[in-house]
């Protein structure tokens, strides 16, 4: 079997990984990215329609407080514009009862950016060269050699599909998912094994829903789209539509715990029956719908994310460490940031701080002047 070698592979293929990727195109350096699925983005998903691009991830950026965000927007020549939150919102209790409330602005203001968050993603990656992102490339093995390491490609019940050799790796997933299905050799040590399993990963237990509509009938009667529910399936809503023009767009997250969820058909159809009750007849009937269920999602979540985090956690990188043989393996990812981390923030903050730390290294300089 051939064997790749490299300076550097990065692991993942989220935002983490592809901002790092596109960091590394600067630099003097050779470096490939694997990505277990058959696309880039990781919890960063944008299913489009007629133009429009919803947000079955990360929605929101808040200009105030991610100036990693909106400098890389700028960058990118892409532009945002501010959550709809006019009007009041609706809340439903327990026994299924809704009142009209007042709505709750987010403060700092949120915005959404044009063309879905998967606009990040795809502007990185025109600032990546040919042939170094590797899709349907799951990492099952990292072995620790005298000069780096050997990453196998495939699954550990299988014979491998392919090798790397590098002499650093970037390792942008979530810890709990790495820790979980990657054969480490020689064995992490206990307190890094286990700090990085107890590293929650942001929205991993969680499934979100986006409705289309071609009219918004809830604003020509005063409301925000904004709605709160006690009995769910849906348990958070707000407006998801664009800036201007159709599609207009309701979308929020399932209330509802992994464990006990549906199937996506029948939670779509629950959702269609709560949707009226909040908003109108019409918003029983859209255009189109779309569902993300993230606790299904094997290069998400494990076992111990069906029980949902609802409250963000706090994050930190595993046992206070960058990395983990002697920086061979350095950690990025938003679950790894020690600033805004679970945020898309945290994720660009991650992946400046690893290759910061690899321009540090001998051999791998930086091409700008």
């Amino acid at each position: 079997m051939n064997l790749e070698k490299v300076d550097t592979l990065i692991i993942g293929g989220g935002l983490s990984g592809i901002y790092a990727a596109a960091l590394l195109a600067e630099t003097q350096t050779s470096f490939v990215l694997l990505e277990a699925r058959s696309r880039v983005g990781g919890r960063i998903l944008s299913p489009s329609h007629q133009g429009f691009f919803t947000d079955m991830g990360p929605s929101w950026y808040w200009p105030v407080i991610n100036p990693r965000v909106s400098a890389l927007a700028g960058m990118l020549g892409l532009t945002g514009f501010p959550q709809f939150e006019t009007g009041q919102a609706r809340f439903q209790a327990r026994d299924g009862h809704v009142e009209t409330v007042d709505g709750y602005p987010m403060a700092p203001p949120a915005w959404r950016l044009r063309g879905g968050m998967i606009a990040l993603v795809r502007g990185l990656c025109n600032r990546i060269p040919e042939n170094i992102i590797r899709l349907d490339h799951p990492v099952c093995a990292i072995e620790r050699r005298s000069d780096g390491a050997q990453v196998t490609v495939g699954r550990l019940d299988q014979k491998p599909r392919c090798r790397f050799a590098a002499a650093r790796i970037i390792l942008a997933m979530p810890p709990r998912l790495a820790a979980r299905s990657i054969l480490f050799t020689p064995e992490l040590p206990y307190d890094l094994s286990q700090a990085m399993l107890r590293a929650s990963t942001w929205m991993a237990g969680q499934a979100k829903f986006f409705a289309l509509y071609d009219t918004a009938d809830w604003r020509k009667i005063g409301l925000s789209g904004q709605g709160f529910s006690l009995c769910g399936p849906l348990g958070e809503i707000h407006d998801g539509s664009g800036e201007t023009g159709r599609p207009y767009g309701l979308t929020g997250f399932i209330g509802i715990p992994a464990l006990r969820r549906k199937t996506g058909d029948a939670m779509i159809s629950a959702i269609l029956d709560q949707l009226p009750c909040l908003f109108g007849s019409a918003a029983g009937q859209p255009v189109k719908v779309f569902y993300r269920d993230w606790a299904r999602e094997a290069f998400t979540a494990t076992e111990y994310d069906l029980r949902s985090a609802h409250n963000h956690p706090e994050f930190l990188p595993p046992s206070g460490n960058m990395g983990f043989w002697d920086d061979t393996v350095l950690f990025a990812g938003t679950e790894t940031a020690d600033h805004m981390s679970g945020y898309l923030e945290g994720a660009l903050a991650s992946a400046e701080r690893a290759v910061s730390l690899l321009r540090g290294i001998p051999g791998i300089k930086s091409s700008r002047r």
